[in-house]
């Protein structure tokens, strides 16, 4: 009977014995920056989805805008929700091709933990002001992610999550900044890093469209008629066929891709979501208030430097960049509490009392 030590080598042994040939094998992995002793049970991808899953970046995606701001009902994506769509839908089309579903686990859980507060509204706001106080600096997500799980998230004394270089890989290049589905650029290493990239992007034709239907933004039969046809008239047909898309075209191969006419239907998918929602100027009408809020937050902070966090009051990097880590972490409730804190209340105690009358 196997001992819990040997249990780990068993589920290494199981993927060398059943995964595909360009899957990422655990025991093959190239390790952590910080060496450290092997899980006895869980493998190092396994073990990293958990650091993930229990880190505090994690649980303050849940309170962050995936697209709408401020949506009023709960049916709404947050940036949470995003996540595990994502990872749902890499784990499927890691099955399918024999690779490796717990490193696509991991880097999908953890490929938006760099993320704003109100979304890319915030994510554009906190770029411009970063890069008004450091010239030449711009603040993108996905390197925001790596610096979360390397730098800025603890456990107990010991900076960052010490994750594998695998995920960390994956979590790095994971953004392809509005770029075509199939271009080119720094992709990740591994074939469930790609994965990932690629399900980050579809996740649009399913919870994008939902969200923006619910806010009266578009109706379903504005959506382009022939990517419709193509790809289904339902969020749950159109995953299904890029899923089942996907794992034809890759499986047994080094290299993760879409069928043409499938990629066109996604394209013309997302060149319609830009336009009609993303850009759109009835779904952006919270946004310059959302960017006020960043930017002036961003200012006093900077102004103020001594009532920052312990743990972002100082260090190596420039003020500018302390800054801009402490409020990229904020979830967007947070970010409105401490703005009303900073400059609504301190006005309001300075309305004299006969003005209440």
């Amino acid at each position: 009977m196997a001992t819990v030590g040997f249990i780990r080598e068993e589920l290494e042994a199981r993927e060398g014995a059943t995964l595909s040939p360009h899957a990422a094998l655990a025991r093959n992995s190239r390790g952590r920056r910080t060496p450290e002793p092997e899980d006895p049970i869980r493998t190092c991808f396994q073990r990293d989805r958990d650091r993930i899953v229990h880190s505090k970046a994690f649980r303050r995606l849940m309170h962050k805008t995936q697209v709408f701001l401020s949506p009023l009902g709960d049916h709404y994506r947050t940036r949470l929700t995003h996540t595990i769509e994502v990872m749902q839908l890499s784990r499927s089309i890691a099955r399918g091709c024999s690779l490796n579903e717990d490193l696509a686990e991991a880097i999908a859980l953890g490929h938006d933990l760099g993320h704003s507060p109100f979304g890319h509204a915030g994510e554009s706001a906190l770029s411009e002001i970063f890069g008004a106080y450091e010239p030449g600096a711009r603040f993108i997500h996905s390197q925001q992610s790596l610096r979360v799980v390397t730098l800025l998230e603890r456990r107990g004394d010991k900076i960052g999550l010490n994750l594998t270089d695998e995920v960390l890989d994956g979590i790095a290049k994971h953004s392809k900044h509005g770029g075509a589905l199939a271009g080119y650029g720094d992709v990740p290493r591994t074939l469930e890093g790609q994965i990932v990239r690629y399900c980050d992007r579809l996740a649009y034709i399913n919870h994008d469209i939902d969200d923006a239907i619910r806010a009266g933004i578009i109706a379903h039969e504005d959506l382009p008629r022939r990517a419709i046809q193509t790809l289904g008239a339902s969020g749950t047909v159109r995953i299904e066929t890029v899923d089942h898309d996907v794992i034809l075209q890759c499986r047994g191969r080094d290299e993760i891709k879409l069928s043409q006419p499938v990629l066109d239907a996604v394209e013309a998918i997302k060149d319609f979501m830009f336009e009609r929602v993303y850009l759109n100027d009835a779904a952006k009408t919270q946004e310059p208030k959302a960017q006020a809020v960043i930017k002036k937050l961003f200012t006093y902070y900077m102004e103020h430097p001594s009532e920052l966090p312990s743990e972002f009051a100082q260090g190596a990097d420039s003020l500018p960049r302390r800054v801009c880590d402490y409020i990229a972490g904020f979830t967007d409730r947070f970010a409105i509490k401490k703005f009303k804190e900073l400059f609504l209340e301190p006005l309001v105690s300075e309305i004299p009392r006969e003005w209440d009358a």
